[in-house]
């Protein structure tokens, strides 16, 4: 008898099994081991799973909440298929924005790796062209639109992060994690959030040869410890958890914030912020959307024109990393700051953003973009 090429090997855990235990009803769902999802995960990322599984799996593991355990199969699966590469670099930071992008603010983020590369500090950061459930503006489209190239290899983004005279560099998911990226039609059917966009930002597809940071956002807090847990198990030797602005990478500009970190993979330690502390005063959250980009209150079905509103993300970030003031570079000033302090470059928030702004001002971190 010939095996048929979708069978599941007699080692791993049917989906269908899977599937009846996790998608019993919010009383009667049962939760699954880090092996079980490890194989379930494995199995749809090799094509050898139905599409309608492979959502229902999805699907159900969020409506009864993911566990640790769940969610570290499920990394385990990712990391399998993630093209990851060394930088010739010591140490890299990593910058896990969310991959759904920005719908509310006009995004800095996209330019914050060029930054700190002025400031010393080789940086990544990855995602994708468009995805859900926010279908924001991403770091891919604001690159883009700043002539940034958006389609490297992994081993050519970790050769600009390498080059001295560059220092930074982005790397799409469809290059380094294709069988995730090829996800993308079936995550725009399930509509939610499913596990898949938690664990994507925590891949880290460019390492430096002695260690990597990770510096990432969260809304809720208890994603903070589960990002934590999770970035331990993938690596990660020190990480940032920023409280930010639309899940972000930073901090409201407005009002006190929060952030949790670790060092050398302990235990995390928080962090109270104050933007008023870095001399940034602000009487917006972030840099607003132009108003005629802005989606109207009330309207259902509303589009963002993500085009457009990249365009001008791209002209207001390059003006920033200038030296223009307003809401972007102060944006760029906190998040840069935040990240040289965790990296021990200074002794306080205060003299880490008296470097950034010396960065800024003297066109370093432009000519880093332009590079």
């Amino acid at each position: 008898m010939t095996k048929s090429a979708n069978a599941v090997p007699s080692h791993e855990t049917s989906l269908s099994s899977v599937i009846q235990r996790i998608a019993t009803g919010p009383e009667l769902s049962k939760d699954i081991s880090q092996e079980e999802a490890h194989s379930a995960m494995r199995q749809i990322l090799e094509k050898r799973a139905d599409p309608v599984q492979a959502g229902v799996f999805l699907i159900a593991l969020r409506m009864k909440r993911e566990t640790d355990e769940e969610n570290l199969g499920i990394l385990d699966a990712l990391r399998e298929k993630t093209l990851t590469v060394t930088a010739a670099v010591d140490e890299v930071v990593d910058i896990g924005d969310p991959y759904d992008g920005y719908a509310r603010s006009l995004p800095a983020s996209p330019f914050l790796p060029a930054l700190l590369a002025a400031c010393g500090v080789p940086a990544v950061s990855h995602g994708v062209e468009s995805i859900g459930p926010k279908y924001g503006v991403t770091h891919h489209q604001v690159l883009r639109a700043a002539g940034v190239p958006v389609d490297l290899t992994p081993g050519q983004a970790a050769a600009r992060v390498a080059d001295p005279a560059v220092g930074w560099s982005y790397v799409d998911q469809s290059a380094f994690c294709p069988s995730l990226h090829d996800l993308t039609g079936l995550r725009r059917l399930i509509v939610k959030r499913p596990v898949l966009t938690t664990i994507e930002t925590l891949l880290g597809p460019i390492r430096g040869r002695r260690s990597t940071h990770l510096i990432t956002g969260y809304v809720h807090k208890p994603y903070a410890r589960v990002y934590a847990m999770l970035a331990r198990h993938s690596g990660f030797d020190t990480a940032l958890l920023v409280r930010g602005v639309e899940g972000g990478v930073i901090p409201s500009l407005r009002q006190a914030g929060k952030l949790y970190f670790y060092h050398d993979r302990g235990e995390e330690q928080s962090l109270d912020l104050d933007p008023l502390a870095l001399g940034i005063d602000q009487a917006q959250r972030a840099a607003p959307l132009p108003p005629e980009l802005a989606l109207p209150e009330g309207v259902e079905n509303a589009r963002l024109d993500t085009a457009a509103v990249a365009a001008a993300a791209a002209q207001a970030g390059a003006a920033a990393l200038g030296g223009a003031a307003g809401p972007v570079r102060d944006s760029l000033i906190y998040a840069a700051s935040i990240c040289l302090w965790h990296l021990g470059r200074h002794d306080s928030l205060a003299a880490a953003a008296q470097q950034v702004r010396h960065v800024l001002d003297s066109g370093a971190a432009r000519a880093r973009l332009q590079s």
